[in-house]
């Protein structure tokens, strides 16, 4: 079996985030890239289908040069090779425009990625995708398991669960709890350094929308504090000044 599992370049969820050029561009100074945490859940368990299964693991990245140390992280986790397509991901389009065109080379069986990228958390990747290669999308999943040819899952819904089956080949969106992250251990961290990791060029397209500019959201307010007894304070409060009565 062929996976494809498309992995994000994005901001560690614990940096402070800040914009230059009027907010028009994402300041990257001091800013620490992981591998999006819904990718990673993504990898996880295609290294598990993988192992299952054989075949082999491809991870693919569409972003510059930046880019290589967290493909080489997704290949010391378990991938045999990766690829990153050289260009900045502009929008969703362009990156779903990538992915497809390379997967189609490739003729992959099985693509998963996470459920959205946690930077502009646009959840709208796995289905272009899917779109473009004529084949089902599914998302987001939480569960997701092999029988042959037929792939069983279980979907988030409004209110519960959704239980699937679809035929290879297909796309999944993924999240937790798909598989447990895996850290990487010295030896995937030495190997990783001389598995294939190819930079290919990206097909034409033009750019379908534009970030104008960023705004932080507002510093949090204070906080008035209600002693236990106060009932009545606390009731005028909640009607008069945070009119959620």
């Amino acid at each position: 079996m062929k996976i494809l599992v498309c992995i994000t370049h994005v901001p560690d969820t614990t940096s402070k985030i800040q914009f230059t050029a009027n907010n028009t561009k994402f300041d990257t100074t001091g800013v620490q890239f992981i591998i999006g945490p819904y990718d990673d859940y993504a990898l996880a368990r295609a290294v598990e289908l993988r192992d299952q299964t054989g075949g082999s693991l491809t991870v693919l990245n569409v972003g510059e040069a930046e880019t290589e140390p967290t493909l080489r992280k997704a290949l010391a986790i378990g991938a045999d090779d990766a690829i990153r397509v050289n260009a900045f991901p502009k929008d969703s389009y362009f990156v779903a425009k990538q992915i497809a065109h390379y997967a189609k080379e490739g003729g992959y069986e099985l693509i998963l990625m996470g459920r959205e990228s946690i930077d502009f958390n646009g959840g709208m990747v796995h289905g272009m995708v899917g779109e473009l290669l004529g084949m089902p999308s599914f998302s987001p999943v939480m569960k997701l398991d092999l029988e042959g040819n037929t792939v069983k899952m279980a979907r988030e819904i409004e209110g519960g669960k959704e239980y699937l089956e679809a035929q290879l080949p297909l796309i999944a969106g993924c999240q937790e709890p798909i598989a447990e992250w895996k850290i990487p251990n010295m030896r995937g961290i030495m190997s990783a350094r001389t598995k294939p990791l190819n930079v290919v060029e990206a097909v034409t397209q033009k750019t379908q929308a534009e970030a104008s500019s960023y705004q932080l959201p507002p510093a949090k307010g204070s906080v008035k504090l209600i002693d236990k007894d106060q009932v009545s304070e606390l009731v005028k409060l909640l009607k008069n000044e945070a009119k959620v009565l």
